[in-house]
């Protein structure tokens, strides 16, 4: 039993050594709204980890649950969960490098795609997410990128992005217009067929 357990806990070793040598390249603004089949800024109401699986396949997933504020792209309803691979049930923690970690109460703004099908279902995993959160010199909200850097032009991301202060953030309505501008250009640009 301990040998088969070993075993299984080698073989998931081996498959997050892959995952962890992923590498993401960057997507580009268009290319986060092109690609995501859902863009939505919502509040986290309910983070959740279980096992799944049976024998070597076994893992552990986290639901984060959240509850829309504003539906940009899709339509996710009142309240949207997304699986992510990873996550800590009782004392054991399966984690999954440059995943991105969220608790109850965060409010960010996701571009989602293929939930359930990845093992984070962002497009380009932490680039995905937009972190809303409070400017304690302003007292506004602004948007931090993955990284907790704050985003000033949306036209650099995925590109030689400059570090800005958080006074010269944008805030989430502007995000949200460039979104929808984004959206509108390409269907100016590409009718339906």
């Amino acid at each position: 039993m301990k040998m088969k357990y070993l075993l299984s806990l080698a073989l998931i070793g081996i498959a997050f050594t892959c995952i962890t040598a992923t590498t993401v390249i960057p997507p580009t603004f268009e290319q986060l709204v092109q690609q995501a089949e859902l863009i939505f800024q919502g509040t986290v109401s309910d983070v959740r980890s279980v096992w799944e699986g049976e024998g070597a396949q076994r893992h552990i997933d986290t639901y984060v649950t959240f509850q829309i504020a504003d539906s940009v792209k899709g339509n996710p309803g009142a309240s949207y969960t997304i699986r992510i691979l990873g996550g800590t049930v009782g004392d054991e923690t399966m984690e999954v490098t440059d995943t991105p970690k969220f608790k109850v109460g965060d409010r960010d703004i996701l571009f989602v795609e293929h939930n359930n099908d990845q093992f984070v279902p962002l497009v380009g995993i932490n680039n995905g997410r937009f972190h809303v959160q409070r400017d304690e010199q302003t007292g506004r909200d602004i948007v931090v990128n993955g990284e907790g850097e704050p985003v000033r032009d949306v036209t650099k991301l995925g590109r030689e992005e400059e570090s800005v202060s958080a006074t010269e953030a944008i805030s989430p309505d502007d995000l949200k217009s460039a979104i929808k501008k984004q959206l509108n250009d390409d269907a100016n640009n590409h009718p339906a067929k």
